[in-house]
């Protein structure tokens, strides 16, 4: 299988910033920002490895997945030759969309 390219949304780079943020204000930025190192290594994964994250269970959807890393969900798109990480949340958090919202498949 070729390497695929994987790249950040905004939301996923906002969801990273708030993560780091939360820590520092917590006084441990240290923490933070060893969750952000191991959360971008789990990310580079993808790029040889697109298919090993579970398909969000909210959706149902075969490219949208997500890759757990405790306690975050690393929510992506698998679409033809790369990955789209598009959030990075709390694992607690649910995933909604409103019920006009639609993900189109990588085919649309």
């Amino acid at each position: 299988m070729a390497e695929k390219r994987v790249t950040l949304s905004e939301s996923a780079l906002g969801d990273l910033e708030s993560i780091r943020e939360w820590y520092e204000e917590q006084g441990v930025p240290e923490v933070g920002e060893r969750l952000l190192l191991e959360i971008l290594e789990h990310i580079e994964t993808l790029a040889d490895h697109p298919e090993i994250g579970r398909i969000v269970p909210e959706f149902g959807q075969t490219f949208l997945r997500e890759l757990i890393h405790p306690p975050f969900r690393i929510v992506y798109r698998l679409d033809p030759g790369r990955v789209r990480i598009v959030r990075v949340w709390r694992g607690e958090r649910l995933l909604r969309l409103p019920p006009s919202a639609r993900f189109p498949s990588p085919e649309d």
